[in-house]
């Protein structure tokens, strides 16, 4: 798909002014990537902001023992606070983010971040708009570590996969899971089996059904 006026203006008529969406056609990369696919780790810099089309990618934070803990999802037409915070001040990334199913999105030169926070007030509402949100989404996750058990969380991460790809079987481990939650594969197989009981999920090989009667 090329970046068009057209195509750019029915992605985001509502959201960039004519003369930005003019620019990012001109400048604009599109990118298409599979499921799994890791834009960035820690330690990388930052060579381009994504801004999603379609499709969603996971945030996780690492820690000094290489478990990676769920930061937030990133979907359509939205981007990475993070990423944009590295590349403002050119520093290398804190996070791993890895596309959680097919996924399509534009790239766009780090150079042009600031310069168009100065130049377009479109622009500067959505890097403000994007820090507001991951700012609420980081919050739900230290609500979710300090205030709910385990199988809580678990369920919650389940509910929210399925918000953000509008579908309740998932193929994925119970290693992955554990991975989001910084758990063992273990206790997630575990919590698993007793939300199964429950009749609230459905377990078949790297496959888990979220029973519709029980989500959000």
């Amino acid at each position: 798909m090329s970046l068009d006026i057209e195509t750019l203006q029915r992605y985001f008529g509502n959201v960039f002014e004519a003369h930005l969406l003019q620019e990012l056609s001109q400048i604009g990369n599109y990118i298409e990537v599979n499921e799994g696919h890791t834009l960035i780790r820690p330690g990388g810099y930052i060579r381009s902001i994504p801004i999603l089309l379609s499709g969603s990618v996971k945030i996780l934070r690492p820690d000094s023992e290489g478990r990676e803990a769920l930061l937030y999802y990133i979907g359509g037409l939205d981007s990475c606070a993070m990423s944009l915070t590295c590349c403002i001040n050119r520093r290398p990334s804190e996070i791993t983010a890895i596309t959680d199913e097919k996924t399509a999105l534009i790239a766009i030169p780090i150079e042009k971040v600031d310069e168009w926070i100065d130049k377009y007030a479109t622009w500067k509402q959505f890097v403000f708009s994007t820090y507001q949100k991951r700012f609420e989404d980081l919050l739900g996750a230290i609500d979710q570590i300090a205030f709910h058990k385990l199988d809580e969380r678990l369920l919650d991460l389940l509910n929210r996969k399925s918000k953000q790809c509008g579908c309740h079987i998932f193929n994925i481990t119970h290693e992955e899971l554990g991975h989001e939650l910084a758990t063992s594969r273990e206790v997630v197989s575990r919590l698993l089996k007793q939300l199964e009981k429950l009749g609230t999920v459905k377990l078949s090989r790297n496959k888990i059904e979220l029973l519709s009667n029980h989500k959000i």
